[in-house]
């Protein structure tokens, strides 16, 4: 009996020192992980305000035109809407605007970073002294603001979505008139407008095919003007709508005969390329609706 209780006893006097010899290791492998986790919070911590002050460098580089500089900075993976990619075009649609507004600034007036995203509320100022679009130079000074998102991977710029005043710039161009009540609206035109998805690796050949359309209808009887307004998503996929004005009905019904014409004429198939191409097409007649 006296044997079995000092066994008993010795049993817990080796569990209660196994257990002491425990805690220093559960004490260290506790502090490690916090350890750890202190890194990597502190990395992306120091990789957000590295992204920030990269987005700083890229504004001032827009407005001194040191077009060398996007090279460092822009990932070869960045594909404007286009289809160009890296720097070239990161740096295509500012090559429009500084040729239309050569004096043009960008001022980052707000500047946020989480994660892999840096958010910039911007404001452009210029004159516009050269052609812009289908906008012939009218001299007027603009004042615009926009929200610019970039996404960072490894240090650089892989895409960005940038989300401007389009009315206000259109406004201040003489375009539109500030007070849009006084728009007169011709019953009789015709809008036809497209919306398009586009996956990402059928951009290029699609806005080949639509450039191609859209020089065509412009040579057509009744064609009155057209425009096309597209973004990026996250996915790298093109959105793009257009809208295309006619004269009235039967203008548009003739266009429409006309441009199947030159489809055969060029042995292209418009449905065959959708489908091939994963593209999905939402289109119809519109008419504008009056207050």
């Amino acid at each position: 009996m006296k044997t079995n209780t000092s066994r008993r006893k010795a049993h817990r006097n080796v569990s209660l020192f196994a257990a002491i010899l425990l805690l220093p290791a559960m004490a260290y492998s506790q502090k490690t992980a916090r350890h750890e986790m202190n890194k990597t919070n502190n990395t992306s911590a120091m990789e957000t305000t590295i992204n920030k002050e990269v987005i700083r460098k890229v504004y001032e580089a827009m407005n001194t035109r040191n077009v060398a500089f996007f090279q460092s900075v822009i990932s070869e993976e960045y594909t404007s809407v286009t289809g160009t990619k890296g720097s070239a075009g990161f740096y295509e649609p500012i090559v429009a605007l500084t040729k239309a507004l050569p004096d043009i600034q960008w001022k980052v007036e707000e500047l946020i970073a989480e994660d892999d995203k840096v958010v910039v509320k911007q404001k452009i100022t210029g004159k516009q002294t050269g052609q812009f679009q289908y906008i012939a130079p009218t001299g007027n000074a603009i004042v615009s603001d926009g929200i610019a998102i970039y996404t960072f991977r490894n240090g650089k710029i892989t895409s960005s979505q940038v989300n401007t005043d389009r009315l206000g710039f259109l406004q201040q161009l003489d375009v539109l008139p500030v007070d849009l009540s006084t728009l007169q609206v011709n019953k009789e035109e015709v809008n036809f407008i497209d919306k398009f998805f586009v996956p990402a690796a059928a951009k290029k050949e699609f806005l080949e095919r639509m450039e191609i359309n859209r020089s065509f209808i412009k040579s057509l009887p009744g064609f009155i003007e057209d425009a096309a307004y597209v973004y990026t998503d996250e996915n790298n996929n093109l959105i793009c709508v257009t809208v295309a004005r006619w004269k009235n009905q039967e203008a548009f019904a003739k266009a429409k005969e006309a441009v199947q014409a030159e489809y055969r004429k060029q042995g292209f198939d418009a449905a065959e390329m959708f489908k091939r191409l994963n593209i999905t097409a939402d289109r119809g007649v519109y008419t504008q609706m009056v207050n």
